[in-house]
């Protein structure tokens, strides 16, 4: 009797051979092209400024052998006749890997893209970090969610009860969370729009400081007195903020005044003296000088100017500059600077 006549579970020695040899053969196939784009590809693309084709090897690499077994086991088992109850659950097993796979992938995919985010904006912005691990949390819950549906959905059970029931409970997870959801989401929506960043300078209502950390529900700002003030997200997506690190120029307004007794020609010439002190001093934009008030006890002048740098010290060093020079002026021009004062006439 011929060896490959011998049947085994309905079917012949050569079917299974055949069977056999068309698993080992997918199987060496896709690991050999797995290898292939691992090993060749990833040498290559790290010679090209695209990261697209080095998102792709990262999600290759995460294709696992024993799915590509599983597979592979399962096309060598379209040579044979099988009975229902097994096919059924080949297929079941198959179903599970082909999916646990394609979770894999997209895993992958999430991992790729986030580390490679989190690389390019690491140095200029480190309060990323948090929101991006909230951004990857909440992606690969929604991931594994739709797989396991699909899963579901393939073994025939009916999901569409169980997305009511999850859809109704997670509402009410919503509602008893809602402030802890809000503040999370409120920090995502600072890493996409970043009103402020991690060393900004910020001003919220009455309360300012050096943003320190942006965390996931709450920020840390650094007071001037050195406290740490800890903010909620959520208060500070809904509040102004005032971020001084990002003004271009500062602008600057003064004023001073001086006394009655001062006559008109020398009232006249403190504008131009003012502006051309201004002037003089490097970082800085003079704008106008107007004497603008006779006030009770002085003849007021108000000017402005801008100083092109936001640095807070340098514009302190440039008022000071001012000042002194102002005064030196005005102390060479015998004009006196007014303070509050009364004259009482006394009549006989």
């Amino acid at each position: 009797m011929n060896i490959f006549e011998t049947t085994f579970y309905n079917n012949s020695m050569f079917e299974w051979m055949v069977a056999i040899g068309v698993a080992i053969g997918v199987y060496l196939v896709v690991h050999a092209v797995k290898l292939f784009v691992v090993r060749r590809l990833g040498a290559l693309t790290k010679k090209t400024a695209s990261q697209v084709d080095d998102v792709f090897v990262e999600v290759i690499k995460r294709t696992n052998s024993l799915a590509i077994l599983v597979i592979s086991l399962f096309i060598g088992s379209l040579f044979l006749t099988l009975p229902p109850n097994v096919s059924h659950i080949i297929k079941i097993i198959v179903t599970l890997a082909f999916f646990l796979q394609v979770a894999l992938w997209g895993n992958g995919l999430i991992d790729s893209l986030i580390s490679r985010l989190h690389k390019s904006r690491r140095e200029r912005d480190p309060a990323s970090v948090s929101a991006f691990s909230a951004v990857s949390f909440f992606a690969r819950v929604l991931l594994w969610s739709v797989i396991v549906f699909l899963i579901l959905d393939n073994f025939g059970i009916d999901i569409t009860a169980l997305i009511a029931g999850l859809g109704v409970g997670g509402i009410a997870i919503a509602l008893a969370i809602q402030n802890i959801l809000g503040d999370i989401f409120c920090s995502v929506a600072i890493l996409i729009d970043k009103p402020f960043e991690v060393g900004d300078f910020i001003i919220v209502g009455d309360l300012m400081g050096t943003v320190e950390k942006i965390g996931i529900k709450t920020t840390r700002v650094r007071s001037l007195s050195g406290e740490q003030l800890v903010f909620s997200n959520a208060d500070l997506v809904g509040s102004r903020i005032r971020n001084y690190k990002r003004m271009n120029e500062r602008r600057v307004a003064f004023s001073f005044g001086v006394t009655y007794q001062t006559t008109a020609e020398k009232l006249e010439a403190i504008p131009p003296a003012v502006k051309e002190i201004i002037s003089s001093v490097e970082n800085t934009r003079f704008d106008r000088a107007h004497f603008h008030n006779y006030g009770d006890s002085s003849l007021d002048f108000e000017c402005v100017y801008y100083v092109l740098d936001r640095d807070y010290n340098l514009y302190m060093d440039i008022q000071q500059k001012i000042n002194l020079a102002l005064f030196r002026h005005f102390e060479k021009e015998g004009i006196e600077f007014a303070y509050p004062t009364q004259t009482l006439y006394i009549s006989k």
